[in-house]
């Protein structure tokens, strides 16, 4: 059974959802309450110590027990973005040659990413310039969400 608590962050309320295999998901959320999990949650207390530590230090790296589900393709994707560093976006399409597919294709799979920010399809932007898309919104909190990081990670 999956559990879940809210946290406070820079960025608004951020809803972890985890089981026994590990996080996932990781979504953005405007009303939830904040419900931060007792102690006893091993887990979801190492997630928010180390968002709070990405939050005071960019280039901080994750390392948490992760469970996001997806396609083969997805999961190849998601494992593409977590090589790519704090400070060093790259474009869709230079993801994509590296993994021998499409730019639509990767923006897809970033799109359908369940753990943002721990996986960082931030660090993946359009050709043409600006910061693309976010989430699936090219409008919006998304986009604004994904210049947040970019400034944070200081790379826009």
């Amino acid at each position: 059974m999956p559990s879940r608590a809210v946290i406070d962050t820079p960025l608004g309320h951020i809803a972890l959802t985890w089981d026994d295999d590990g996080l996932t998901a990781l979504d953005y959320v405007s009303d939830a309450p904040v419900s931060t999990p007792s102690p006893s949650s091993g887990l979801a207390a190492e997630t928010i110590r180390q968002l709070r530590q990405y939050f005071q230090d960019p280039v901080f790296g994750f390392h948490l027990p992760l469970s996001p589900r997806g396609t083969p393709f997805q999961q190849r994707v998601w494992a593409a973005l977590c090589r790519i560093p704090p400070g060093a976006p790259i474009t869709y399409g230079q993801l994509a040659r590296q993994l021998n597919s499409g730019a639509r294709a990767v923006g897809g799979a970033c799109r359908c990413n369940p753990l943002p920010i721990i996986i960082p399809c931030h660090r993946v932007i359009p050709a043409h310039g600006g910061v693309g898309g976010y989430g699936g919104a090219t409008r919006g909190a998304g986009p604004r969400i994904k210049q947040w990081l970019l400034v944070h990670e200081k790379n826009l």
